[in-house]
């Protein structure tokens, strides 16, 4: 037999009595937490944990305007408050009727408006802030939702103030002079002290007792109905937001009366006159007729507030019978039915007519371009 070396096989190891026992006690433990509701979880650890989700930008909000109510001063500063910063670029509010000046940032979150001329007042301003995908814009994207609009009232200006300007521009027989100058544009609504003077020397009695600065008298309404007039404005007298709007416009541009200040003075004295004052001298003097006793022309001072060159004129006569008079020229109305106007009479100079205040034909042709809407008619 060839000789050679036997291989011999390795009995397989027998388990020791040691890892039996571990086997019997991890067995009984994990019987044990599941009968107590306690489940082991085994964890890979070589599995990567989620990523963190970024949190959703804060929404933008508009969380207050100002100023807000019913009496906002003609100087008042308007802003606007977001909940989060504003993006680069964002759209502007914007304001209705508009303002004059621009918006400024003064922090990522606040507006405010720097206005270069007042508020007009009595004008309800609303501030309307632009949403949507187009809109108002956030640091981080967000678009406001939806548009935000907010109104406030801006407080009825001083007829002391209105007077002020009306006597700068020219259209009051009194000159007004401030004691200092505005330190801001926005204030020029906003009444200022300073002195009024009469612009002209011996001014008729008559004319110059009815001025009280402060008080809106029959010279300040006949000042801004003459205004109102050469301003294409409704002409009543009235100084609304349209009228302070554009008295402060024309303060701001020098925009003064183009036309003389005029003055009618009818005199029933006999013999019955009438005089008209321009630029604070009498510059025409008419015989004329006022209203006999049963239908006088009544005292007092009024403006002139509608004109015709020619106009029938027609009404009911002392005794009850009606008259239509056509034909009337060179009419100017100043107190209801009571107007200036030529007529045709044998003679002038005492009471004739039914509350008018006639003038021979041509003569009241010289006085007809010397009473624009506006002008004082004072009978006495």
């Amino acid at each position: 037999m060839a000789s050679g070396k036997h291989s011999r096989k390795k009995a397989p190891k027998k388990e020791g009595k040691s890892t039996r026992l571990w086997v019997v006690v991890v067995g009984a433990l994990t019987l044990a937490l599941a009968a107590a509701g306690i489940v082991l979880i085994s964890r890979n650890h070589n599995t990567p944990a989620s990523a963190t989700t970024a949190a959703p930008p804060a929404a933008l909000r508009v969380l207050s305007t100002s100023p807000a109510g019913d009496s906002a001063p003609g100087d008042a500063t308007i802003s606007v408050q977001y909940s989060t910063d504003l993006a680069p670029g964002s759209p502007m509010p914007t304001l209705s009727p508009p303002v004059a000046g621009q918006w400024a940032v003064l922090s990522p979150s606040l507006l405010q408006y720097q206005a270069t001329a007042p508020l007009v007042p009595g004008t309800v301003e609303t501030i309307t802030i632009p949403g949507g995908p187009t809109g108002t814009t956030g640091s981080r994207g967000q678009h406001l939702d939806l548009a935000f609009t907010s109104s406030f009232t801006v407080a009825p200006g001083s007829t002391l103030r209105l007077q002020q300007m009306l006597a700068e521009l020219g259209y009051l027989p009194l000159n007004f002079t401030a004691a200092s100058p505005l330190t801001s544009p926005t204030q020029e609504g906003a009444a200022q002290a300073g002195t009024f003077t009469w612009r002209w020397a011996d001014q008729p009695s008559s004319l110059t007792s009815l001025w009280t600065p402060g008080t809106y008298n029959v010279i300040t309404k006949g000042a801004v109905m003459n205004f109102e007039a050469q301003h294409n404005l409704k002409v009543d007298g009235v100084a609304g937001p349209a009228v302070w709007g554009a008295v402060l416009t024309a303060v701001e541009s020098g925009q003064g009366d183009a036309l003389p200040y005029d003055y009618v003075s009818v005199s029933k004295t006999l013999p019955q006159t009438t005089t008209v004052y321009e630029s604070g001298s009498a510059v025409y003097q008419t015989l004329s007729n006022t209203g006999v006793a049963a239908a006088p022309t009544a005292d007092g001072t009024f403006p002139v507030y509608a004109r015709y060159t020619v106009t029938t004129m027609s009404g009911t006569n002392p005794d009850g019978s009606k008259y239509v008079d056509p034909g009337i020229p060179w009419v100017s109305y100043f107190n209801g039915g009571d107007a200036l106007h030529g007529f045709p009479r044998a003679s002038y100079g005492f009471p004739q007519s039914v509350g008018c205040v006639e003038m021979p034909i041509a003569n009241a042709a010289i006085v007809f371009p010397l009473t624009p809407l506006g002008t004082l008619v004072t009978v006495s």
